[in-house]
């Protein structure tokens, strides 16, 4: 029986957080004694490290970090390599071929050649490696103490002393156990691989970074008997399948584009649609991979979001084993507040004037995209609303109640996030801008893009948010406030100045009621429009 131990421990003696698992009765004897390398790749809190371990009953060693979130991804990193090892020992030593000793001598020749290209140092000490590995071939390193029955027993000894070592690291690292044969080839292929590094690098002690051929003489590895993915587990497939699902719960497109776009960066950088070879060490080695190139907050809320959603989905579907994303996770620091996030006095009239003032300017511009420019500002200003809620607005969505103007926010017309259609007021400020005569003016559908249908209306929403994105930034260009998301903060605090009701309020933006008995108060067009006659005017001349 597998003694599963998934989360780490604490030991008396140290502070270290621990990891600890036995190794399965079916292959103790055979394992017992063998040695085994893990490799846990650097986190935001912690560098990257090593351990090697003797299998006995129990495998138990430090994780080397006291931060329980970097313990706990160094545990998934440290099942994962162990359960390959489990499988290797169960099948009996492998036969490789040539290719994939030839790909494992490329893995010793990529670590070498760049570890230290950067600062190579001199190009003599490389010279001497180069002839030092050039002897190792000969039998040179061989025991001199030891009686050989012919030279080749003598080459291999001399192999196994000079680059034994660092072919242990690779296969360990990889999880395999192999036949003799198959490691004398190894042991002499990463050899040659060894000084092609070393001649690579003395050129580089020399000056010369010019592209390196060699490196492209290496083939991927692609291991030994993996499982092939069938139809059903390939990453496409779970991600057809999830989604598939998530329509019926009615997401978002935004959501649907979100993860699509998610999905495709995993699977270019996998290189593979194999669900099945998808580990939680590969998952931290995507996360790692990411936090070079973005922010912490995008890999935690945008990558590490999309794959526990697809994987979980697999596993609650029992189309994987396990979710090989679950309990990993990104401590993102807290964002430094240097300003409220609603727009100051200043920001707001010159964004309400540059939008007042907007005509159409490029003969290319769409006329509802420059009324996108003109009046979705406005409309933000004076309802708090979602900027993507206000510009899918169709006229059909404008009529009048007791004499007030309103306009409805729906689901029918395009994506809501809260899925609840709502209504909203037309402030008095709007009416005399001349918004209801634009309204008016359009014959038919949407009022600020050209589309004719809801998808259609989908598809068209980022470009026109984008575009009065840009126009704002032209007049507010710091960084620390939101073009347009900047509107419901500022909405919501000018409505608390005015006394507006909390409950009025979060009805009008579309927030969540904050209590179970909120749910339960609704306003009626009479209650909203007495609301919104409270919300000051933005007034724009300068004083």
């Amino acid at each position: 029986m597998v003694l599963r131990m998934t989360r780490p421990t604490k030991r008396p003696e140290s502070s270290f957080l621990t990891f600890r698992k036995r190794v399965p009765a079916d292959i103790l004897a055979k394992a017992r004694g063998q040695s085994v390398t893990i490799h846990f790749p650097p986190s935001a809190a912690d560098n990257a490290t090593t351990v090697t371990v003797k299998l006995g009953e129990v495998v138990k060693f430090s994780l080397r970090t006291r931060d329980p979130v970097v313990a706990k991804s160094r545990t998934g990193v440290a099942e994962a390599r162990l359960q390959s090892v489990w499988e290797s020992i169960r099948s009996g030593p492998k036969r490789l071929t040539h290719k994939q000793i030839v790909a494992l001598a490329g893995q010793l020749y990529e670590a070498f050649a760049k570890s230290v290209e950067d600062d190579p140092g001199s190009a003599s000490v490389w010279q001497k490696v180069i002839a030092d590995n050039d002897a190792a071939q000969k039998g040179a390193f061989a025991n001199g103490l030891k009686i050989f029955t012919d030279d080749q027993e003598r080459q291999a000894d001399s192999l196994a002393k000079r680059f034994g070592p660092l072919v242990d690291v690779v296969l360990q690292r990889e999880g395999l156990v192999i036949d003799d044969m198959s490691r004398l080839l190894l042991l002499r292929q990463g050899g040659f691989a060894l000084s092609d590094a070393a001649k690579k690098l003395k050129k580089n002690a020399e000056g010369d970074y010019s592209p390196d051929p060699t490196a492209a003489r290496f083939p991927i590895w692609e291991g030994v008997e993996q499982p092939k993915a069938t139809a059903a587990t390939t990453i496409t497939s779970l991600f057809d399948g999830w989604k598939k699902e998530a329509v019926k719960r009615n997401l978002s497109q935004s959501t649907f584009d979100e993860y699509t776009s998610r999905i495709g960066m995993f699977l270019k950088w996998l290189g593979h649609d194999d669900a099945l070879k998808v580990e939680p060490s590969t998952v931290v080695a995507y996360k790692e991979h990411r936090l070079e190139l973005v922010s912490a907050k995008t890999v935690k809320d945008c990558d590490l979001v999309t794959l526990k959603a697809i994987f979980g989905w697999a596993k609650e579907n029992h189309k994987l084993p396990s979710n090989p994303a679950e309990g990993i996770r990104v401590r993102v620091a807290k964002k430094t507040k240097v300003r409220e996030r609603s727009f100051t006095e200043p920001e707001l009239k010159v964004i309400l004037k540059t939008a007042q003032s907007y005509v159409q300017t490029a003969k290319m511009e769409h006329p509802k995209m420059a009324a996108a420019k003109r009046w979705l500002p406005w409309l933000c200003a004076y309802s708090g609303a979602r900027i993507g809620e206000v510009a899918q607005l169709r006229r059909k969505d404008f009529d009048q109640s007791e004499g007030v103007w309103f306009y409805t926010i729906t689901p029918e017309a395009g994506d809501v996030k809260t899925k609840e259609a709502r209504r909203v007021p037309v402030h008095e400020h709007l009416v005399t801008e001349g918004l209801i005569r634009y309204v008016e003016g359009v014959a038919d559908g949407y009022l600020f893009m050209n589309a004719k249908t809801r998808e259609d209306a989908i598809k068209r929403l980022g470009p026109v948010k984008n575009r009065v994105r840009e126009l704002v930034r032209t007049v507010v260009t710091d960084p620390n406030v939101a073009p347009n998301h900047g509107w419901r903060h500022t909405f919501k605090s000018r409505a608390m100045g005015a006394d507006m009701r909390d409950r009025l309020v979060d009805i009008i933006t579309g927030h969540a009621a904050k209590t179970e008995g909120d749910k339960y108060r609704n306003a009626n067009d009479k209650t909203l429009a007495s609301g919104m006659s409270k919300f000051p005017r933005y007034e724009l001349k300068s004083e």
